[in-house]
């Protein structure tokens, strides 16, 4: 039974594949064809049979005779066949009939894939020794990414540029909009409408725009909107096969002695979404899985309120050093909290009144609170010496420069000032 002749997920379609129509009509629909025709061949050779054969035992609609079949198949002792392996090679059956438009009783060769080992255990350390390892930007790039974005490996291999968020490079934490088609169940049926909205960690982006740079003077040309996004890494820098793709990561695995496979990446993300208390709906949209109730979940509003959601996993999720990765945008969001803190600490006790009292204020007499502090700045220029103003954000800097000095926070978002000493 385990007499292969030769066979391999290397040579299968060459070697017997491409002798039979129906195999190859049904190939380009897949997604695993090097894996699906091996299952599909041990199957037949297990039957006795061709594939055109097996499409031939359903001739009369009425027949169960392909059915039986495959209940006899899913009979096998364990431990004659493993639970996986007929698992994939009944599925392989499946899909090979459905994909040639021939009925088969869903009931058929029922079989669950029963999990024998645990989940691998992932820790920071086995993470970052695995991205140390790696031999390229490419691979360096690919360990950082699936532990960022929880993107699945049948996604990879299909990612573009374009599903990055415009101007990314300069952004603290860019988004990913990865449209059904090329998520789990392709927008069909129950996945119909599904989108996944993830982020990149500020490690991420880095690795990424490390890895872009490089590919781009591997191949001698820029990338494209239109290209994919990871790519072999040799002429003609093909983009990587859903096949070859989890070959990368176990060939880096076995190096390391680091288990570790590209789904684990989800995993390492699902748990940094847990530890800060996201909502499930939430948790759905960055992982690219079927949220109920809402039909149209990925407004713009939305995405800002995720991406300041996953900015709390952040320091969860990056695993490359010990030393956070900060980007210029969070520093001056850091910046500009501390010193809203302190004036407000020195407002609480002025009043004897707590900081949330004085925040409450604040957000509840937003027109009366800058009303008097206009009124107050007004009386304090008189004199052309000193003065309070009310200034954006992108005028504070150079106010700084020149002697001002902060003083508040509006709710509106602009900054009071003064050259008061």
């Amino acid at each position: 039974m385990n007499n292969s002749n030769g066979m391999k997920e290397s040579n299968i379609i060459e070697l017997w594949a491409s002798k039979y129509p129906e195999v190859m009509a049904w190939l380009p629909k897949i997604q695993a064809k090097e894996l699906s025709a091996l299952s599909l061949y041990h199957f037949c050779k297990w039957a006795g049979k061709t594939p055109t054969e097996l499409l031939a035992m359903k001739q009369d609609i009425r027949s169960l005779e392909i059915e039986k079949l495959l209940d006899k198949f899913v009979a096998i002792p364990d431990d004659v066949l493993s639970n996986v392996k007929k698992f994939l090679r009944t599925n392989a059956v499946k899909s090979f009939f459905k994909h040639n438009y021939v009925d088969i009783a869903r009931a058929a060769g029922a079989i669950q894939l029963v999990k024998t080992k645990d989940y691998n255990k992932l820790s920071r350390e086995g993470l970052r020794k695995l991205w140390t390892w790696a031999q390229n930007q490419r691979d360096k790039c690919l360990i950082t990414f699936v532990n960022s974005t929880a993107v699945a490996k049948e996604t990879l291999s299909q990612i573009k540029w374009k599903h990055l968020e415009e101007n990314w490079q300069n952004l603290d934490l860019p988004s990913l909009d990865l449209p059904p088609e090329i998520l789990k169940g392709h927008g069909k049926g129950k996945y119909k409408g599904v989108r996944q909205i993830t982020f990149l960690t500020p490690e991420a982006k880095r690795d990424l725009i490390n890895y872009k740079e490089w590919i781009e003077q591997q191949a001698g040309r820029k990338m494209t909107p239109e290209d994919h996004i990871f790519l072999e890494t040799c002429y003609p820098f093909r983009p990587e096969a859903y096949d070859t793709l989890g070959g990368q990561i176990w060939q880096l695995s076995k190096r390391t002695g680091v288990p570790f496979t590209l789904h684990d990446g989800r995993r390492w993300v699902n748990t940094a979404l847990e530890q800060i208390g996201i909502s499930d709906n939430w948790a759905h949209k960055i992982r690219g899985r079927k949220v109920r109730g809402e039909d149209s979940p990925y407004s713009r509003p939305l995405v800002e309120q995720l991406r300041d959601k996953f900015r709390e996993a952040v320091p969860i999720l990056e695993f490359t050093s010990d030393v956070p990765t900060v980007s210029k945008e969070t520093l001056r969001g850091e910046v500009m909290k501390a010193l809203e803190e302190e004036k407000m600490k020195e407002i609480a006790n002025k009043y004897h009144v707590s900081i949330d009292q004085v925040r409450t204020a604040m957000r509840s007499r937003k027109d009366d609170w800058e009303r008097a502090l206009r009124e107050e700045a007004a009386k304090k220029c008189k004199d052309g010496k000193h003065c309070q103003r009310i200034v954006s954000e992108n005028e504070l800097p150079q106010l700084l420069a020149d002697s001002w000095t902060f003083v508040a926070t509006l709710p509106s978002g602009k900054c009071v000032v003064s050259n008061e000493t």
